[in-house]
């Protein structure tokens, strides 16, 4: 992988982890996302982040969860509203990547989701994480899954 491919990585990368957590606040709070991103980018060094990934996780996430809500749901072995908020922000994110972003292969949506969990979540909360968005990978990607 080239150094421009890496700085590429690592800029989506940054932009999963403050998209995680604007989701997670606006799920807590119901603030108007605008503000939360407003915060987020005077509040933050963004310089290295993929500015219009996050603005689009973020905006596209909050705006379409009932419709990710529904994808999920399926695969769920608990209630939604039972889940943690961490979880439910970050299952948000992969249901979204894995249902929009195609171009991304979805062993790295789910391998995004798992670093994200075990930065924000509790102690297990990834491995809880991987079960769901493979169950749902199975339903979205079928035939990527299909090829491995």
């Amino acid at each position: 992988m080239s150094q421009t491919q890496q700085a590429i990585y690592a800029a989506k990368r940054k932009a999963r982890r403050f998209a995680v957590q604007g989701v997670y606040e606006w799920q807590m709070s119901h603030n108007p996302v605008h503000e939360i991103e407003a915060r987020t980018r005077a509040e933050n060094a963004m310089h290295k982040v993929d500015l219009n990934y996050y603005h689009e996780l973020l905006t596209q996430i909050v705006a379409d969860h009932e419709a990710l809500d529904a994808l999920l749901i399926p695969v769920l072995d608990r209630e939604i509203d039972a889940l943690d908020g961490v979880e439910l922000a970050t299952l948000r994110l992969g249901a979204y990547e894995l249902r929009q972003h195609l171009e991304i292969p979805y062993r790295v949506v789910l391998d995004e989701a798992i670093e994200l969990a075990k930065h924000f979540g509790g102690a297990d909360s990834h491995k809880y994480i991987n079960g769901v968005l493979d169950r749902l990978a199975q339903v979205l990607r079928e035939a990527e899954k299909q090829q491995d």
